[in-house]
């Protein structure tokens, strides 16, 4: 399971996002919207926006329940 969460510098919803994720028990590869041109042109305004195998499972305001139904919880965590 390949898990990315698209982001930029000074985005308060993407580290919501982050801690999110982080509190499920994931730890996703950050990918910074500025500094790839292919995710600025696809993903600009939509950050943070969550990939789950290449596959955006959430963006924007991202919610506890979103990942939950999307991603779940890692194995042990509570």
């Amino acid at each position: 399971m390949s898990l990315v969460l698209v982001t930029r510098q000074g985005c308060h919803l993407c580290d919501d996002a982050l801690s999110l994720l982080r509190s499920l028990g994931h730890e996703p590869q950050l990918a910074d919207v500025d500094s790839d041109d292919r995710l600025h042109d696809l993903y600009d305004w939509r950050v943070p926006v969550v990939l789950l195998d290449d596959r955006v499972i959430a963006e924007g305001r991202i919610t506890r329940d979103q990942l939950l139904k999307t991603v779940g919880r890692e194995a042990g965590q509570a």
